[in-house]
């Protein structure tokens, strides 16, 4: 069982994120979490996922690009930390990949499938870490993070947006 990161181990704007992540086994969350999404986005039509709650507002369709985007920059971030790469990483802005990427064009079940197998990448990466590489720190964002930060990262994320999806935009 893997124990949620001390503060000193991530920046503090991602706290929002792992305070979200329940205790427990961080992998089998992360694959539960698999399984959740997909129940909760596979039965829209292709309307439904165009849907925007508000101009401006990030279709779902683009919402679900979104954390896939994230999760392989976090993912790779999780990487090279772990196995001890100390270069610093790069910060991203997320509404340039957003206006870059054809979300919006992309068939909803391109975006679940692609959602899929990132997430079984991670799943993989994650699965053969050893205690050490989990608690290796590097720097992203400027900031300092350890490997299993990361990993909560990308659970925190996944799941502060599904709660978006559900309160915004009439998800169950």
């Amino acid at each position: 069982m893997l124990q949620r990161p001390e503060q000193h181990e991530y920046a503090p704007y991602y706290g929002t994120y792992i305070q979200l992540v329940p205790e427990g086994n961080l992998i089998q969350l992360l694959d539960d979490q698999l399984d959740a999404a997909l129940a909760l986005l596979s039965g829209l039509s292709e309307e439904e996922a165009a849907y925007r709650y508000a101009p401006g507002k990030w279709s779902i369709k683009e919402v679900i690009g979104h954390i896939t985007d994230t999760e392989r920059i976090m993912a790779y971030r999780l990487l090279r930390i772990a196995r001890g790469d100390t270069t610093e990483l790069p910060g991203f802005d997320q509404d340039i990949y957003i206006s870059g990427a054809s979300f919006d064009q992309c068939s909803l079940p391109f975006l679940l499938e692609d959602l899929t197998v990132v997430r079984r990448a991670t799943l993989t990466l994650v699965k053969g870490l050893s205690e050490e590489a989990w608690r290796r720190q590097g720097v992203a964002s400027s900031s300092p993070f350890t490997a299993r930060a990361l990993a909560c990262v990308i659970s925190g994320h996944e799941l502060h947006h599904l709660k978006v999806l559900q309160e915004r935009y009439g998800l169950k």
